[in-house]
């Protein structure tokens, strides 16, 4: 599955402005729920609950919030590039700008994996990270990522 087969141009998230994990998990999970079924409850619920084993803050300025959720049939992404990095309890202590969060079936398991995998392998590259960051709108960062 490539990342552009779950990420749909309206969730990709340009100089979005934030001031801390706590409310971007709660704002990017509002704009979650308009694309899925999903309580924004249970989303909160679920994205908090996963913050506690450990943060998705993986290093290098990224974030890869994720949950599993009963409901929803296919994995959802939302990429978003932050105007201001925050702090978000990375591994490498460093501040975020690029987050993408995804939403997985329950039952998906092995494809679950695979899907984190390739956005985490992607967002490793530091080529691919700058231009993120150096990219004009959303529709080039959607080019990034095809």
């Amino acid at each position: 599955m490539e990342i552009d087969n779950f990420l749909k141009p309206a969730n990709v998230l340009v100089d979005f402005i934030t001031t801390s994990k706590k409310q971007t998990l709660e704002t990017l999970a509002t704009h979650l729920v308009k694309e899925t079924n999903i309580n924004h409850h249970e989303l909160l619920i679920a994205l908090h609950q996963r913050e506690r084993l450990g943060s998705t803050g993986v290093g290098s300025g990224v974030a890869i919030p994720h949950a599993r959720l009963q409901g929803i049939d296919n994995t959802t992404g939302l990429f978003v590039r932050l105007k201001t990095p925050i702090p978000f309890d990375s591994i490498d202590n460093s501040d975020v700008d690029l987050i993408f969060m995804l939403l997985m079936p329950e039952g998906a398991g092995a494809n679950n994996l695979k899907v984190l995998a390739k956005v985490s392998k992607y967002l490793r590259q530091q080529i691919v990270r700058e231009k993120l960051k150096n990219a004009k709108d959303s529709a080039e960062i959607l080019k990034i990522f095809q």
